[in-house]
């Protein structure tokens, strides 16, 4: 009996070449030969905090998962515990007021909201405003699912801020939603109310639904402020929020969008297609970690960042990078030297040489293809050992 051969030509679905493996992802493997083969190296790319959430916020999470009926399938909309700690902490922090009910959705961190956010919509062939320089998922995730990415600029001669002026010459007639992210990453440009204003009046007039990305506004910063404090926001307007930075919870993926009811009504009816909602000990966990004190806050988020800063700035001034001290958030934006044709040029440098992993700005956008990035999540003691490794480059 003769088995019939037959040759199998399976290909990738078109989305799969729309876009790259993620920066890091690729970065990462990299780095892991370089350390396999003893070059001990020192990463200071990426924003994932190392310090550990509140004592409180591990203790509930050991209580609720030694409880019997704490392990089944949990609402997609999430607990009414979380929700209601979420309302109270945009209440406590933010002065905004927000239905737990009706108005707030828990995600499993901000990136799977960029991506209900984009389902519930834009269609295939519509468009996305998307800040140059931005978080890169902003541009994948809507390359993905099939919208037209449109740039908008980010420039340091603006404060990184959006040019509304440059915004209202383009065609918008297509545009369904803009992403903003303020405080700004990758450059740590803090929010601004007035920006705040102009986003809300923008979107009303233009018919765009603005989604402001919030996770760092506690990161070196005293004064958090939200979009949805301006007036009228809730109707034209989404944030989100995330536990990851502000709470030290990066791996727990606990995050949020709040808006209007009807805008959380689609949101839910999305995400409920595709997820099933979070391990209930997380979710009781990060409604205790919302009660977090002020000084809990300041320390974890101000002092200690501060304290790591001062190193980030003597090794851009190491590498002859410029840079705003009036930054907020986990990392450090500076300016290359005309010396280097681009970042990644310096980049590579410093990691070959200096055995020190920084983030190329050319990853967020053409904007960012004269900066560089330095994340302050790492121990005191390994920034200062990069400060010394880069002076002896």
């Amino acid at each position: 009996m003769t088995r019939n051969e037959q040759t199998f030509d399976i290909q990738p679905a078109e989305r799969v070449s729309a876009v790259s493996e993620y920066y890091f992802s690729r970065k990462l493997k990299e780095i892991a030969q370089l350390n396999a083969e003893g070059k001990d190296i020192i990463s200071l790319a990426i924003g994932s905090p190392d310090m550990p959430p509140s004592k409180q916020t591990i203790e509930k999470l050991c209580e609720v998962a030694h409880l019997e009926d704490a392990h089944g399938y949990q609402p997609t909309m999430g607990t009414p515990e979380l929700r209601k700690a979420m309302s109270d902490f945009y209440k406590r922090w933010y002065k905004v007021n927000l239905d737990d009910k009706s108005e707030l959705q828990p995600l499993i961190g901000s990136k799977e909201g960029i991506l209900h956010v984009t389902l519930a919509f834009v269609n295939p062939g519509e468009e996305v405003l998307v800040p140059d320089p931005g978080y890169p998922t902003y541009t994948s995730l809507s390359t993905i699912l099939g919208a037209k990415v449109v740039k908008y600029n980010l420039r340091e001669d603006n404060g990184w801020q959006p040019d509304f002026e440059e915004l209202e010459k383009m065609d918008l007639s297509h545009v369904k939603l803009m992403w903003t992210n303020y405080p700004n990453m990758p450059t740590g440009a803090n929010a601004r109310m007035e920006t705040y204003c102009k986003l809300v009046d923008f979107a009303k007039r233009h018919n765009i639904v603005v989604v402001n990305d919030n996770p760092y506004s506690f990161i070196l910063n005293e004064k958090p402020i939200s979009l949805l404090q301006v007036e009228g926001a809730k109707d034209c307007c989404i944030e989100f929020n995330s536990m990851s930075k502000s709470h030290n919870m990066p791996g727990w993926r606990v995050g949020m969008c709040a808006s209007n009811a009807r805008f959380i009504d689609w949101i839910l009816k999305i995400k409920s297609n595709i997820d099933s909602g979070t391990f209930r000990g997380i979710q009781l966990a990060a409604a205790e970690a919302y009660n977090n004190s002020e000084e809990w806050h300041h320390n974890a988020n101000v002092v200690t960042y501060k304290d790591r800063r001062k190193y980030a700035e003597k090794i851009m001034t190491e590498l002859g990078c410029i840079f705003d001290s009036n930054q907020v958030g986990m990392f450090l934006w500076g300016k290359i030297p005309d010396t280097y044709s681009n970042c990644e040029e310096l980049t590579e440098k410093v990691l070959h040489n200096a055995r020190v992993f920084i983030t190329p700005g050319f990853i967020f956008g053409n904007n960012g293809d004269r900066y560089i990035r330095i994340s302050l999540c790492a121990k005191d003691d390994k920034i200062q050992e990069a400060l010394e490794r880069i002076k002896a480059m």
